[in-house]
């Protein structure tokens, strides 16, 4: 699963992704992180649904870390980068990265717990997710 190239998720920003100096409001990339992610899962049979349904299990963000390097602005047109690491057990960790055109935006790592839909507790990701395709 993680000799695959990256995945690009292209978005564009919209007004009501901006603050008051016209620029992204940081929390807004989280979500576009996220989306990216899902997209990610989704292209490899994945949908957070059926995982949920079929396997009992969700992910919930057990780490992230970020660097900003530049701003992204209203109408910008942005791919998201995405990269999966090796699976361990219970998590999976991306790295992700915005760009604009040539130019890098923001950096990120997010680490993503398996976790038991009802109690929340770790949970061993399917075993299809930590195979090679």
């Amino acid at each position: 699963m993680t000799n695959q190239a990256p995945d690009r998720y292209p978005l564009r920003v919209f007004y009501e992704d901006t603050d008051a100096s016209g620029v992204v409001y940081h929390a807004n990339y989280l979500k576009y992180f996220e989306r990216a992610r899902t997209e990610w899962l989704e292209a490899r049979g994945f949908d957070h649904t059926c995982l949920a349904r079929d396997h009992r299990i969700v992910f919930t963000l057990a780490d992230l870390r970020l660097s900003f390097k530049r701003p992204a602005r209203l109408d910008d047109r942005l791919v998201v980068v995405t990269r999966a690491l090796e699976p361990k057990r219970v998590r999976m960790v991306f790295t992700q990265e915005i760009w604009r055109d040539d130019s890098c935006l923001i950096q990120g790592e997010f680490t993503v717990a398996c976790v038991n839909i009802a109690t929340f507790r770790p949970a061993r990701l399917p075993l299809v997710m930590t195979e090679e395709h």
